[in-house]
């Protein structure tokens, strides 16, 4: 979905591709209340900043948390809209608000149809899924 993917850029329309990269408690690192998820945007680091916040008004709306999975999937749909947009203007930070996060939250399981179902990270290899690259069944991951 949107672990890797390629999207034009609104302006120029250049192909982009985006790829996570990781996810980072942003307390430890910068001393903010994020969570930050990294992308390489052709090879170009990009941080999407997630307010720690967003994870409990989400738990306290539904009953369901964030996972991992999820939040690199939302903050890669956010990054895919701004892209697409023009609001991309080669910032290497975007901070999102805990309304952007519950929104695209929704609508990323929406898309994908419950969490279950969301792609397996880490992306290891581009074309190998990780699954398969570590010979083993990732931890949350359904049966085949």
């Amino acid at each position: 979905m949107y672990e890797d993917f390629t999207v034009t850029d609104r302006w120029t329309g250049e192909p982009l591709h985006c790829l996570w990269k990781g996810t980072i408690v942003a307390i430890a690192t910068r001393h903010a209340d994020a969570t930050d998820i990294r992308f390489a945007v052709n090879g170009r680091p990009v941080w999407i900043a997630l307010p720690n916040l967003a994870w409990i008004e989400q738990k306290r709306r539904i009953g369901n948390v964030i996972t991992d999975a999820l939040a690199a999937q939302l903050a890669g749909r956010y990054l895919k809209h701004a892209i697409e947009s023009g609001y991309d203007n080669g910032r290497e930070m975007y901070t999102m608000t805990i309304d952007e996060v519950l929104t695209h939250a929704d609508e990323v399981v929406r898309e994908a149809g419950r969490t279950t179902k969301l792609p397996s990270l880490p992306v290891i290899h581009e074309n190998v899924p990780p699954e398969k690259e570590l010979g083993i069944r990732l931890p949350g991951e359904p049966a085949a």
